[in-house]
């Protein structure tokens, strides 16, 4: 399937451009991860689902995939943290990297090929610094290392702005130790309390932006295929990326850059200052998390959405129509007929591939998972409305529904649940009951079953094929 043309809208070049890997049927892939002191919020969750989705495509067109996505594990914000517990920097990395773990696969989200960190990288961090040092770009002050910036001319490329106009709209960090306020840390002196590794200029720590420069270039190559990350990072983690990389390596860094919207919460900016902040632990308790997934999906990933309780309980009744079909497929399929294929049911098929043909075409189109979800609620549509236990239609038919659906729906991470779950024994016994009901013509208890089915969040239909049970 590598032979449809996959065009991806690259920040650097502010242009839909296609897909074409540096090495044939290969894909290096480096995505940011998160700062592992708490939680990860639903900001968060927004670039490790996009991207995680956008790994599953390549693979699905057939590309070998190789995804790194480190973990940031020392830095200020952690460091503050550590000591408010009382304990070290990395027995709070180990923490929340377990739960980052626990949260990520609840959201579908795979492990990366690596994952690395940063504070088991310390001498590939060293040597991309070393480097710089050599070729004038980087400069010690006392244990301090900096980044020349102005050095490097193509500064500002990825945000698509000259250095003085990033120099205005900047926070700088005043320090008068620096040859100039856009200059920025490589490596840090130590502090009392802080965490430190040896150094050529002395015990210290890795500033925030080289630590995905070296592990790109340790675990990927050079020069990357894909970066990713959230509209936020374009400036001045990635720009600061670029800089530090080509610097170094003297080569393109990444050919493509893309990069997910923000997030509102009920139309404004999420922060912690107006107690909008949602971990996706936190959103989890109210809604599983597939329909946090589908929910992240259902918009282009380049645009703002906008989350709310609202919209999330109206992704969780999106999410369940699809479900309720695959378990009216498969009620159907189990006892459909092994039969030749009527000529609509052969039309049926046909339009079954036109439905995966829209899939591909929308995913190709800049990753548009909002049209390619489309395309699987249509197949829903059709067949809830062509397969009915009165149509008899044909098992293969049934099965082939079933099969595209949970297909194209791995695709996105998507409607990949189990749908034969054991059903509790009490439930079997109402069942049971009320099929006699209806046998003896007991109408009345008949509906007072199902009324009580109901109430223990079942619901059942009657079919020519027997009782349908649903949960809901």
């Amino acid at each position: 399937m590598v032979d449809t043309k996959l065009m991806i809208y690259n920040t650097l070049s502010r242009e839909k451009e296609e897909f074409i890997p540096l090495h044939e049927g290969k894909v290096f892939m480096y995505s940011c991860g998160p700062t592992v002191y708490n939680y990860f919020h639903i900001g968060n969750a927004r670039p490790f689902i996009i991207f995680d989705t956008l790994r599953r495509y390549l693979e699905y067109k057939g590309y070998k995939v190789k995804f790194v996505q480190n973990f940031t594990d020392i830095d200020d914000k952690m460091i503050n943290k550590a000591n408010e517990l009382g304990i070290t920097v990395k027995e709070l990395a180990d923490q929340y990297i377990n739960e980052y773990f626990i949260d990520a696969k609840g959201l579908g989200i795979r492990a990366a090929t690596v994952h690395p960190r940063a504070t088991e990288n310390i001498d590939a961090i060293i040597a991309i610094i070393k480097d710089l040092e050599e070729k004038g770009y980087a400069y010690n002050v006392d244990g301090d290392v900096y980044y020349r910036t102005k050095k490097f001319e193509a500064y500002g490329k990825l945000s698509h702005q000259p250095l003085e106009d990033l120099e205005s709209g900047a926070r700088i960090d005043v320090n008068a130790a620096k040859e100039d306020p856009m200059d920025f840390a490589l490596w840090k002196k130590r502090k009392e309390g802080e965490p430190a590794w040896e150094s050529p200029w002395g015990m210290g720590r890795p500033g925030w932006h080289i630590e995905c420069s070296a592990m790109a270039n340790k675990f990927l190559a050079h020069t990357i295929d894909i970066h990713s990350g959230g509209q936020d990072l374009i400036f001045p983690h990635h720009e600061n990326e670029i800089a530090q990389s080509e610097a170094a390596n003297g080569c393109c860094f990444a050919r493509y850059w893309m990069h997910n919207g923000y997030i509102n919460v009920d139309n404004r900016k999420m922060s912690k200052s107006l107690g909008n902040f949602f971990t996706v632990r936190d959103v989890a308790k109210e809604f599983e998390y597939e329909v946090i997934r589908f929910f992240m999906l259902f918009a282009h990933y380049r645009s703002p959405i906008n989350f709310s309780k609202d919209l999330m309980e109206s992704a969780a009744s999106a999410l369940g129509r699809v479900y309720t079909c695959l378990s009216t497929m498969q009620f159907l399929a189990d006892t459909a007929e092994e039969k030749p294929l009527t000529d609509d049911e052969k039309a049926f098929l046909v339009r079954l591939d036109g439905y995966r043909e829209k899939f591909i075409a929308a995913m190709d189109d800049d990753l548009n998972t909002a049209d390619a979800i489309s395309a699987i609620f249509e197949i829903v549509g059709e067949a809830n409305k062509a397969i009915t236990a009165e149509s008899r239609t044909s098992k293969e038919v049934i099965l082939s529904v079933i099969k595209e659906i949970k297909e194209l729906g791995s695709v996105l991470g998507l409607f990949e649940k189990e749908q034969k779950e054991e059903i509790p024994a009490q439930i079997e016994a109402l069942l049971t009951a009320r099929a006699k009901a209806r046998q003896e013509k007991n109408w009345a208890d008949a509906d007072a079953i199902r009324d009580q089915l109901k109430e223990k969040g079942y619901a059942v239909k009657d079919t020519p094929k027997g009782q349908q049970l649903t949960k809901l």
